[in-house]
């Protein structure tokens, strides 16, 4: 049995072992090949804490400078219907607040009685509700349309890869098929 083993032992290690070569080649680089520029990884995280402090401004850092407006109206309209409705809001709390300690001066006395009063408050404080979240999330949005720019920005997008919609018509049932083809050229 040791025989053995010491047979088995100078078996597996007097086996010469072939690896495969690594030959170096050189790589010709064709003149109208396309030359990228360094990646920031910091750039999508810049963007967001630009817009994170003055919306609009995470845009300019990435040259989108057409969303610039949108993200502006956006904000200025969820803050144009916030104040409004808690102008709104404010005065017919007022009305209420003053039919409960008597008077009967209000513009709406006689015209409205006081459930309506009261769900016409109701009404404007969900909607001024309802608008400072649409503000926030324009914020928000903001600054998460910043920052996925800056990410795509960074990303190859050539004329080898395309994704394409493609309908075909079924052999068996001549029903057709819709889908999605992907193709890359390699070039």
């Amino acid at each position: 049995m040791k025989g053995l083993i010491v047979i088995l032992f100078f078996f597996f290690v007097n086996q010469t072992v072939f690896a495969q070569k690594i030959e170096i080649e050189e790589v010709l680089i064709a003149k109208d090949s396309v030359v990228y520029k360094a990646i920031d990884p910091l750039a999508p995280s810049k963007a967001a804490f630009y817009s994170a402090i003055l919306p609009g401004l995470g845009q300019a850092y990435n040259k989108k400078y057409w969303k610039i407006p949108i993200v502006y109206g956006g904000l200025a309209t969820g803050i144009y219907f916030y104040v409004d409705n808690n102008k709104q809001y404010n005065e017919f709390r007022d009305i209420y607040k003053r039919r409960l300690e008597g008077f009967t001066d209000d513009e709406y006395f006689g015209i409205y009685s006081d459930n309506v009063v009261i769900n016409a408050q109701r009404t404007f404080q969900r909607n001024r509700s309802i608008s400072l979240l649409v503000t926030l999330g324009i914020y928000v949005l903001n600054i998460v349309d910043a920052n996925v720019d800056a990410h795509l920005i960074q990303f190859n997008v050539n004329n080898n890869l395309s994704l394409k919609p493609d309908l075909r018509q079924d052999d068996m049932t001549y029903k057709y098929n819709i889908g999605l083809t992907l193709n890359y050229s390699f070039k």
